[in-house]
């Protein structure tokens, strides 16, 4: 028996027994019983410090979140952080094993007190034992007994204030005082994603499977992971235990052979510790305990959910999930219960709320929703739901709505995937599919999707040849992109079939699509003169049976055509642009109709009024997030700040707009005499600049954030990403060789092998000059070095 003193003079490890009446006080270790690590802990450090600071205010909190997420690891490392704020210890009591609400109360007391009075109710015992106690009470595994773990939270916190506790579970306690943390999946950034590449060397997700991996393979685990590693973290949602099974398979198997069997997951990740609990040692049998504790009506959801691959909200539920077994009124109560239990995450704004499933346990539903036979029955309908959703947003299209159509329709991008690929993979369904693909098209300007748009309508004609009004649509609107991208041939194509299916069906909308698609091949090859005739025939008959959108869009073709022309009626078109958006207030469009006053103004030598028109346009563009009409007025803006002499600041806006054009998809400005101005500007510039500052800071422009590129339209200076404040010399000669490298566009591979060092050396170099020189990206040094050598 030990012989050192506990906090109350009583030696650790020894027992005192005070009786009045039934009164027991007995004394815990200092130190509690949390078990050692036994694996290195990684990542967290976010959930570890929100979790303090919820310790330090409030007495409960619950760490939430799907399976196999790493609550219980979690909840035991912050417990070990805070234990000397607890002079009566930290206590693990794990519930896992308990299957009964009745032996609750006996599971704690024989974690804290194994020899406590068996003769006596347990929860007078435990309230009898906490009196007095500062203590940490972790009780880890509670969604089982939820009802029982909320009763006896609340009142053993209600009878000894003294006492904290953290508890994990899948679902909220409920108990007053609770304050809930969601556990999200750890870091994990898409290789595959442009956007996200930055972030990826930072991810939790591959550090952590890094480090499996390696206990896995022992002296052969590899040095440097590639692509194949990041892409099975991202694919397994970031989920630890996912990931953790996946790396003990590297002892057989590639991350390449990992990552190609990852389409039947359940099956690859097994294979866990013996020693874990049997739910824990394999990915199904760690969702099926979450599908076990999910009602009737929770069940059949989460298997009908399955079909939506990206984030849904409540209507979609209830238009695609609801039927046999679940009825609409009854789809808000089984969506709470879902998100309660974890398996459903809600996003969203405070507009419309959203909700979101990760794709493993989207996947255990599905196979579950194969189960039942239902599948393609509810894809129908989810097919449906979007079909509809499409065809309203663009009979909407002209409207107030429209910068919320464009908004929603971006967030449906995953569901608009999967009902197009519906309509081109089952019999019969090809027409629907071209409906929705040659009505998206107007949603797709200004969205950086005209490939993709492309790509679905391409499919969606070759799927469907019959003779129709809907494939006159989406002939026309792959013209409309093919011309954008710069694709002038397919687009002359696309004109002769819709001439001869127009002509055929004798469909006077039709004929007025193909009048003003013929008008907008003769603009892009500036015909002005057969353009302008074309954009009033096909004007005049959408006025007597179109829609406003196609009367804007023509309108505005019009006087795009008139201004390049120097026709006299230029600017009374440009205003009636601008009036028709204004008294619909159809926002979206007016950032186009700004630029083209703006352009306008600056043809006609009215510089000041078209850089007001510009900045004006350019802030609608933004709030909108209309990048087509983003980049036109950037691109005007720079051709008119140049022209005044502001030789940087045009540079630097000239940089912005090919980055937003690039990200758009389409060809810089499209239109010929466009082109010609910016040949012009970017000519001047060089000539005042010198080439070697010129293209300098055109890297700088176009490493702008979209907030960053307005205020500089608007006249503000903003930090330059890669602007040379920082001095060469804070760079070893090795950091300073591997800047130079990074600026050339190699990899750390390349890098490495250019300086005869390992991928990892250079890896790390990089990242110590991305630390040195204050950057997050290597654009940024690839700009700080071509700054160095102008100025050099």
């Amino acid at each position: 028996m030990a012989t050192d003193k506990g906090p109350r003079g009583h030696r650790v490890g020894e027992c005192t027994q005070e009786r009045t009446g039934h009164r027991v006080a007995r004394i815990p270790k200092e130190s509690g019983n949390l078990p050692a690590d036994t694996t290195s802990f990684v990542g967290r450090r976010n959930e570890m410090a929100r979790s303090r600071q919820l310790l330090g205010r409030t007495r409960l909190v619950t760490l939430t979140g799907p399976g196999g997420m790493g609550k219980s690891r979690l909840a035991l490392r912050v417990a070990a952080q805070v234990r000397r704020s607890f002079p009566d210890g930290a206590w693990l009591v794990d519930l896992a094993a308990v299957e009964k609400q009745e032996l609750l109360e006996h599971a704690v007391l024989a974690a804290l007190e194994p020899g406590h009075d068996m003769g006596r109710h347990p929860l007078d015992t435990l309230t009898d034992f906490l009196d007095g106690k500062r203590l940490l009470l972790v009780l880890d595994n509670c969604e089982h007994l939820l009802e029982g773990c909320a009763l006896l939270v609340n009142a053993l916190l209600a009878s000894a204030p003294g006492l904290h506790v953290i508890t994990t579970s899948r679902q909220a306690l409920g108990v007053a005082g609770e304050h809930l943390l969601l556990v999200p999946p750890l870091s994990a950034p898409d290789p595959d994603d442009p956007g996200q590449v930055a972030t990826a060397g930072q991810s939790e997700a591959l550090r952590l499977f890094a480090d499996r991996a390696a206990a896995a393979l022992g002296e052969h685990a590899p040095s440097d992971l590639d692509r194949a590693a990041s892409l099975i973290c991202h694919r397994l949602d970031g989920i630890p235990l996912a990931i953790e099974l996946a790396a003990a398979r590297m002892r057989v198997l590639t991350c390449e052979q990992i990552l190609d069997r990852l389409d039947d997951r359940f099956a690859l990740l097994t294979g866990g510790s013996r020693a874990a609990l049997p739910r824990r040692q394999t990915m199904r049998a760690a969702v099926d305990w979450s599908f076990d504790l999910c009602g009737p009506r929770e069940q059949l959801l989460w298997a009908r959910l399955s079909v939506f691959p990206g984030t849904f909200d409540l209507e979609a539920v209830e238009q695609v999930c609801t039927g046999t077994g679940l009825a609409v009124e009854e789809a808000l109560d089984a969506v709470t219960g879902l998100v309660d239990k974890s398996v459903l995450t809600r996003k969203g704004d405070h507009l419309r709320a959203r909700y979101r499933m990760l794709e493993t346990l989207r996947q255990y539903g599905r196979g579950k929703l194969g189960e039942r036979r239902e599948a393609g029955q509810v894809r129908r309908r989810h097919r449906d739901h979007y079909r509809s959703l499409v065809l309203l947003a663009e009979a909407q299209w002209f409207t107030a709505s429209q910068t919320v159509w464009f908004t929603r329709l971006h967030q449906e991008r995953a569901n608009l995937r999967a009902a197009l690929d519906f309509c081109l993979s089952h019999t019969g369904e090809a027409r629907a599919g071209l409906e929705m693909a040659g009505a998206l098209w107007s949603h797709r300007l200004g969205a950086g999707s005209l490939e993709e748009e492309r790509h679905w309508l391409a499919r969606t004609l070759a799927s469907d040849s019959t003779p129709s009004p809907a494939r006159v649509k989406a002939l026309w609107a792959d013209g409309w992109m093919a011309l954008l991208r710069g694709d002038t041939t397919s687009a002359q194509a696309r004109l002769r079939e819709c001439q001869i299916l127009a002509n055929a069906l004798d469909d006077l909308p039709a004929k007025a699509h193909v009048e003003q698609f013929d008008g907008l091949i003769a603009l892009f090859g500036d015909d002005f003169a057969r353009a302008v005739p074309l954009f009033e025939s096909a004007l005049h008959q959408y006025w007597a049976h179109g829609n406003l959108g196609d009367i804007w869009s023509t309108l505005f073709l019009l006087s795009l055509s008139c201004c390049l022309s120097a026709d006299p009626r230029a600017a009374a078109l440009c205003e009636e642009s601008l009036a028709l958006c204004e008294s619909h207030d159809a926002q979206w469009s007016r950032a186009f109709a700004l630029w083209i006053s703006g352009l306008r103004c600056w043809l006609t030598g009215d510089v000041e009024q078209a850089v007001s028109a510009l900045r004006e346009g350019l802030g609608v563009a933004s709030a909108t997030d209309n990048r087509l009409a983003l980049a036109q007025c950037l691109e005007v803006l720079a051709w008119a700040r140049a022209g005044e002499g502001h030789c940087t600041e045009g540079t630097e806006l000239l940089g912005a707009a090919e980055s937003v054009w690039n990200q758009v998809g389409t060809a810089l400005p499209g239109v010929g005499r466009l082109l010609r101005h910016r040949t012009e500007c970017e000519a001047l510039l060089v000539q005042a600049m010198g080439r070697a500052r010129f293209t300098a800071r055109v890297r700088a422009g176009a490493g702008f954030t979209t907030e960053q590129a307005v205020a500089r339209a608007q006249g503000r200076l903003v930090p330059i990403p890669g602007a040379a404040q920082a001095s060469a010399s804070v760079l070893t000669p090795r950091e300073a060789a591997v800047a130079q490298l990074v600026a050339q566009g190699l990899t750390d591979k390349q890098i490495a092998a250019q300086l005869v060092i390992s991928p990892r050396t250079a890896q790390g170099h990089v990242q110590r000059t991305l630390a040195k020189l204050g950057f997050t990206s290597r654009t940024q040094i690839a700009i700080w070095v071509q700054e160095q050598t102008s100025q050099s």
